[in-house]
């Protein structure tokens, strides 16, 4: 993994703390942890044996977005509007778990199953 891939993958990862963002993790010194929540709270329960570069968040295609969640975004995301709240869009997409920066494509996350997060 690149400096620049970490560094992405870093700062997607924060602003997904708050929304319990589900992981894949891979260690020589640990089995495969799948579905494993990660949290401000969970953080140091993760280890020094794990590796950044075998972290993988669970995350959702922008296709994946289903009609109920498209209108709900058509209503926060407004060109026409003088001031864009640009902060509650990106607070929607990782509260939804949806990966807007391409992280899948790049191989940094995994394409969460569908139903793995419960859309309200």
């Amino acid at each position: 993994m690149t400096q620049e891939e970490k560094q992405l993958l870093f700062k997607d990862l924060c602003g997904r703390l708050p929304y319990e963002v589900k992981i894949n993790i891979k260690s020589d010194y640990t089995r495969e942890m799948e579905d494993t929540k990660l949290t401000p709270y969970h953080l140091d329960g993760l280890g020094y044996n794990v590796e950044y570069r075998n972290l993988r968040p669970y995350l959702r295609p922008m296709s994946s977005m289903t009609e109920e969640e498209w209108d709900e975004y058509g209503d926060l995301y407004d060109p026409f509007r003088d001031k864009q709240e640009f902060h509650e869009i990106i607070d929607w997409l990782n509260t939804h778990h949806f990966d807007y920066r391409g992280l899948i494509e790049k191989g940094l996350a995994l394409e969460a199953p569908e139903g793995m997060y419960k859309t309200e």
